[in-house]
């Protein structure tokens, strides 16, 4: 029997103010598209406007602000024709000196409009009557892949009045227990009251590893929860990372690297920019550029004081900001390697796409990278400089560029993924 399900849309609808998606946007979005669109009958959305209970919009209401995300983050968009492609491309080929370092951290395009985000009110209307309480269908399906919501106390109580409806929450990791001295000090306490509101009000969960499960199935077993199903699906790639990107001559000639994620302490910024220097104290201007591509985070002074007062640095390392995923692509596909030297992950999506995209990896030896990857990347202690360097300068070399044509390992398939987890949620 198929269950008919509301997919909650709410982070989706807040990156709205973000310039960029990453690795959590990303499989989102896919479940957003395949529940709301793929699926048959088409699920509806939920929305949680924090200060008032969940309420429910159509399919279609639940689209539309799927697709203004897309076309506001840019993700169906031609990279060639975007001035941030250009503008990084220029300065990977730039030889000598530049101006002062400022780092590209601007929107490739202008923000969508506050106006035409309060268009979607006005063409789809907000019950504020339609409760996911009152209003959700018979045995429905609620399912949460973001996180979004959890860390209110008190947010899915509403599932008390309604035991017909199973709640299933994505759960990411467990890092904030594990190793809480890379996060902010509030989050351990935000990550207790989202395992108390998913061992009281979840039916079951979906993880990304055998990691991630077995660290969740110890905590809900001290909360009391030991029958909870749970779900290992291991991430799928989007499609623009398995297609062939045509390659950029110029571009590619030029050795660069490429490190993906949030500046904050866990992703290990701090010992790649004291490679790079070493880098540029040995090869002067012709040692390779690195593109730090994300955000800035929180606890990361060390990381900017690097990036925006090293000399040093200053010709060879950029920060990228806003930037969509057909341009990622595009540089993934041109670039010598991807780095993750993270201390801590809890899947490592970055790396499976560049895999799949047939980009070399080099990324630290932690067990979640080997349950994902195998033996598909270049393993090195995190904190090992000396063999970042030495594995950095080997694929700097003109013999070390293998691109696209590197043997691909088997990478997750959509439509597998998408049943596992259907299936799983019809069968609670």
């Amino acid at each position: 029997m198929e269950f008919p399900v509301s997919y909650d849309i709410t982070r989706l609808g807040t990156r709205m103010f973000n310039s960029s998606p990453n690795g959590i946007h990303r499989v989102d979005a896919a479940l957003a598209r395949y529940f709301l669109s793929a699926r048959v009958p088409p699920s509806s959305g939920t929305w949680f406007p924090r200060v008032l209970t969940h309420r429910v919009v159509s399919h279609e209401a639940a689209l539309a602000v799927l697709d203004g995300i897309d076309a506001h983050l840019g993700e169906t968009d031609d990279p060639k024709l975007e001035p941030i492609y250009a503008a990084i491309k220029n300065w990977v080929l730039r030889d000598g000196p530049g101006p002062a370092n400022v780092p590209i951290r601007v929107r490739h395009r202008p923000r969508i409009p506050m106006i035409q985000a309060l268009g979607w009110t006005f063409r789809h209307g907000l019950d504020l009557r339609a409760t996911a309480a009152r209003s959700l269908p018979k045995g429905a399906r609620y399912l949460n892949a973001s996180h979004f919501g959890l860390a209110f106390p008190g947010a899915f109580d509403w599932l008390g009045s309604r035991p017909d409806v199973k709640a299933v929450f994505f759960v990411h990791d467990m890092l904030p227990f594990e190793t809480p001295e890379y996060f902010p000090p509030a989050e351990f306490a935000r990550h207790q009251i989202r395992m108390r509101n998913l061992a009281r009000r979840g039916a079951g969960a979906v993880v990304s590893t055998e990691i991630v499960k077995a660290a969740l199935q110890a905590h809900l077993a001290l909360l009391g929860r030991r029958d909870m199903p749970i779900l290992t699906a291991p991430l799928p790639v989007a499609p623009i990372f398995t297609d062939e990107s045509p390659r950029d001559e110029e571009l590619s000639a030029r050795p660069f690297f490429i490190q993906c994620g949030t500046i904050e302490p866990r992703k290990n910024h701090l010992t790649v920019l004291q490679v790079w220097r070493e880098l540029v104290a040995r090869h002067g201007g012709s040692a390779p550029k690195l593109l730090l591509v994300g955000a800035r985070g929180w606890e990361n002074e060390n990381v900017l004081d690097l990036l925006n007062r090293s000399a040093a640095l200053r010709d060879h390392v950029l920060e990228v900001s806003g930037l969509p995923t057909p341009v990622l692509r595009r540089l993934l596909g041109n670039s010598r390697a991807l780095l993750m030297p993270s201390f801590a992950e809890g899947y490592g999506l970055p790396l499976v796409e560049a895999k799949a995209a047939g980009i070399p990896v080099i990324a630290s030896d932690i067990p979640v990278f080997h349950e994902i990857a195998g033996g598909s990347f270049v393993p090195l202690n995190p904190i090992d400089g000396m063999g970042w360097l030495r594995a950095i300068e080997d694929f700097s070399g003109d013999l070390r560029n293998p691109g696209p044509t590197e043997q691909r390992p088997n990478s997750v398939n959509s439509t597998k993924f998408f049943g596992s987890v259907d299936a799983f949620i019809n069968s609670l």
